[in-house]
C-alpha cells in the first residue's frame, strides 16, 4: 500500500480551495485533477488561470506551464514563465496534454514547504534525486 506524502493534505486542500474560489472552469479542474501527475502537484489560480506548483508554500515554483481561459470555451497553455509561450488548445483535454508533456523531471509529489526550501532539498540530494 502507497503511503501518501506528508504534503498529501496540503496539496489536497490546495484543489479544494482552487475548486471553492470559481475562478477557473470546472471541466478543467476536473480533468487536471483526474490527471494523476498533476493532482500531486499543489494548485492554484490567477485571473482564471490553473497554475501548478511543485511546492506547497507561497510564492510557489514557476517551472511549469499553466492554463489560460480563451474564449469561446477554448484555452491558451504558457509558461512556465509568463513571457513563455506553449500555444492554443481546442479543449481542456488538449491543454491538460500539453502541460503534462512539460512537466520538469521528477516532478512532484509537491514539497510541504517553499521554494527556497524544495531548492535546497534538491542541492543537498544532487542530480539523482531530480531524476526520480
Amino acid at each position: 500500500m502507497d503511503t501518501p506524502s506528508p504534503s498529501h493534505a496540503l496539496v489536497e486542500a490546495g484543489w479544494q480551495q482552487v475548486r471553492a474560489d470559481g475562478r477557473v472552469r470546472p471541466e478543467l479542474l476536473d480533468l487536471a485533477y483526474a490527471a494523476p501527475r498533476l493532482r500531486r502537484l499543489f494548485p492554484w489560480t490567477g485571473m482564471g488561470e490553473l497554475h501548478f506548483s511543485r511546492c506547497t508554500g507561497w510564492p510557489g515554483t514557476w517551472d511549469i506551464p499553466y492554463i489560460q481561459p480563451a474564449a469561446e470555451g477554448r484555452y491558451w497553455v504558457s509558461g512556465p514563465s509568463r513571457n513563455e509561450t506553449v500555444g492554443p488548445a481546442a479543449t481542456a483535454e488538449q491543454a491538460v496534454a500539453m502541460v503534462l508533456e512539460r512537466l520538469p523531471a521528477g516532478c512532484g509529489p509537491a514539497f510541504a514547504g517553499t521554494r527556497e526550501e524544495l531548492a535546497a532539498r534538491d542541492a543537498a540530494d544532487g542530480p539523482a534525486a531530480m531524476e526520480l
